[in-house]
């Protein structure tokens, strides 16, 4: 499997071998916890197919959307980097797999290859840029720009969700959500199907309410 990924491309045989030994892939149904907020992290996640949706709870148990991953991404890696527990749960929204690496193992025998901790840079780098989306989203999108780019940049969610869980995804009201829609609509921005997975949508024009 490993020797499959991209992110390993430059390792010989042997480590490959090593690397596979060290490495198990298991598969996850739609709905079920790849982990829960503060777990220990044993294992370097990466996801091979699926979507995971990142998530924390307040106080009060409300659920506060972080990000939605989607392959080939690790998971949560900083965790295992900085020895804490799990700062957010992962559930999976769409059923798929994950690549589970030996971190302990990894860390001995991998880290200080530079071709892997080039690649880890990488990763962690993509994640302070999807922090700061996320905190572009809360504080300057509108609730409109937020359905646009969902939208476009997850239609298959959009498809597979419902759309009580998208409004909450987005951190807005299903009531405001539907209403929406119904402007999307009428604009014609979005064609639904009766059973509301998108047929048609105004790709260029979407993105023009959350760019502009």
């Amino acid at each position: 499997m490993v020797e499959n990924l991209a992110m390993f491309k430059n390792l010989d045989k042997k480590e490959l071998e090593r690397l596979n030994e060290i490495s198990i892939v298991k598969k996850y149904k739609k709905g079920e916890f790849l982990f829960m907020e503060g777990d220990e992290p044993k294992w370097l996640l990466f996801l091979l197919s699926g979507s995971v949706r990142l998530y924390k709870s307040s106080a009060k148990g409300k659920e506060i959307f972080l990000h939605q991953l989607v392959p080939l991404n690790f998971i949560a890696e900083l965790a295992n980097f900085e020895n804490i527990p799990y700062p957010a749960t992962a559930i999976f929204s769409i059923s798929g797999e994950v690549l589970k690496i030996d971190y302990a193992k990894f860390c001995d025998e991998f880290l200080t290859n530079p071709k892997i901790s080039m690649q880890i840079i990488k990763s962690l780098s993509q994640k302070l840029k999807i922090t700061s989306e996320i905190l572009h989203q809360e504080l300057v999108l509108s609730s409109e720009a937020r359905v646009a780019k969902f939208i476009v940049e997850n239609e298959d969610l959009f498809n597979e969700l419902k759309h009580t869980k998208i409004a909450s995804i987005l951190n807005i009201t299903p009531e405001t959500f539907s209403r929406i829609l119904n402007k999307f609509k009428t604009s014609n921005l979005i064609e639904l199907s009766p059973s509301n997975t998108i047929i048609a949508k105004d790709e260029i024009n979407l993105q023009g309410i959350y760019e502009n």
